[in-house]
Parts: structure tokens; C-alpha cells; sequence
């Protein structure tokens, strides 16, 4: 089951208002179960680096089906998934990319969002996610 383009735009949105009313400039990714890119909003002086980091974020939390911030702890030295991020072409492992699940709990993509501070970006992709489910 994939995310659909009415839905992955709805999710947009979603993290674009938010990040409006807190003065966040992001770039917004939203893939589906196959890591395929669905929709894609950079905001208005959001650095065009972060673009790729939300793609990559994104991708992650689906080859992985959970949330960056999870793997995050996983990929530090000595631990079991250290230096994964070089693998699939570039993975991102911190804070910022969310599974996104269906009514039936079912993964149907992600969110990638980056811009700002990794607290900030998992925040944004949380408020989306919340706002979406709703």
C-alpha cells in the first residue's frame, strides 16, 4: 500500500504551516513504501543543500520502517549499524525522517524534513504527521 499524491501533498502542507508559525525555512520530502519521491515543497530561503538531506531522510526511515530518530543511537561508533549511512547511496540517520502509516497501521511512506536544527526538523515531520492523521 502506498502514500497517495492528495495524501503526501496534505502532509505538505501540514509541515509547511507549521513551519510557518515558528519561522522554520524547510525542505519537505515525502516518499512512498518504495522510497519513491510522491511531492516536494522548498520553502522560501530554505537552504539548497537540505534539499537532498530530506530526500535521503526519508528514504531511510522507509529501508529501515521506522523513524531516523531511532536509528540515530544505531549508527554511532562501536554500535550495531555504525557507518550504515554509506550504504543506498547515502543514507541520513538523524533526527527528521518519519514512517508515515495508514489508518490500519500499515507503513504507506515517509516524511524528510531539513532546514533547521535536527530537533527542529523531527518536529516539523511530527506536527505533519499529527496534523495528517487526524
Amino acid at each position: 500500500m502506498n502514500i497517495t499524491l492528495k495524501q503526501a501533498q496534505q502532509i505538505v502542507m501540514e509541515a509547511m504551516e507549521f513551519s510557518e508559525k515558528k519561522n522554520f525555512k524547510m525542505n519537505i520530502t515525502i516518499v512512498d513504501s518504495g522510497a519513491n519521491p510522491v511531492a516536494f515543497a522548498r520553502m522560501d530561503g530554505a537552504w539548497l543543500g537540505s534539499a537532498d538531506i530530506s530526500l535521503k531522510k526519508a528514504k531511510t526511515a522507509v529501508f529501515f520502517q521506522m523513524d531516523t530518530k531511532e536509528i540515530s543511537p544505531l549508527v554511532q561508533p562501536g554500535k550495531p549499524l555504525y557507518a550504515i549511512e554509506h550504504s543506498n547511496n547515502g543514507l541520513i540517520t538523524f533526527p527528521g525522517g518519519m514512517v508515515i502509516k495508514n489508518a490500519d497501521g500499515n507503513m504507506i511512506g515517509a516524511i524528510g524534513v531539513s532546514g533547521g536544527s535536527v530537533d527542529e526538523d523531527h518536529s516539523v515531520a511530527e506536527a505533519a504527521i499529527k496534523g495528517f492523521s487526524k
